[in-house]
């Protein structure tokens, strides 16, 4: 019996068909998923955003002795902004940090930080940043100045945080606002002085946040 290896089957090519239609329809999705999200500051959605815990975090990093820089990480932190694309001044952070979350390389470390030489998460679990004037950049708006307050141990200091918007748009869990942030502070202004001069006093913090907005 000879085969035609030209000849395929009605079945085959509906098969075929029917894949190709999906591959299609999927890339077509893909494409209007992607033509939604935005760079564009002022087309942002306005509206009250929460930090997604599983996309947002604080990188910190300090000098350790001379040595090395030493970095760790705050997780779990919980964020709320209010966000007006129109007047950007008239948005708002807030953000509490559970200093029991503290993740480094080392377990050692990470119970050392939660004492009174450093945290003393006994007395003050959390940190609590809140914004009190904010200021875009009027030759790149995709940029700010944050304005706030950090309370550290009981102690509240004026902290000053660049922030960069990254996009927005509708994701499948949900419509997300993605920022990154730089700040630098002085543990030694939150009463934080164990090891200086030796072990640095100025940390620097980076932030990075995905923001979904709240339904309805």
């Amino acid at each position: 019996m000879r085969f035609n290896q030209g000849f395929i089957s009605r079945s085959v090519l509906g098969r075929i068909g029917a894949a190709g239609l999906a591959l299609s329809l999927l890339a077509g999705g893909a494409v209007v998923a992607q033509s939604a999200l935005t760079k564009v500051p002022s087309e942002v959605q306005p509206g009250d955003y929460k930090l997604d815990p599983e996309h947002g975090k604080i990188t910190w990093s300090v000098d350790h002795l001379g040595f090395s820089t030493y970095v760790g990480q705050f997780v779990n932190v919980q964020a709320e902004l209010k966000l007006d694309p129109a007047n950007p001044s008239a948005s708002t952070l807030t953000a509490t940090i559970p200093l029991t979350d503290v993740a480094s390389n080392s377990d050692g470390l990470n119970r050392h930080l939660q004492t009174a030489d450093f945290f003393d998460t006994a007395n003050h679990p959390v940190a609590i940043f809140r914004s009190t004037r904010i200021m875009v950049d009027a030759d790149d708006r995709d940029e700010a100045t944050v304005h706030g307050e950090l309370t550290l141990r009981g102690v509240t200091r004026p902290v000053v945080m660049e922030v960069e918007f990254n996009q927005a748009g509708p994701t499948r869990g949900g419509y997300k606002a993605g920022f990154d942030g730089e700040a630098t502070i002085k543990r030694s202004d939150f009463g934080i002085n164990f090891g200086l001069p030796a072990l640095g006093d100025e940390v620097k913090l980076h932030i990075e946040g995905e923001f979904v907005k709240a339904a309805g």
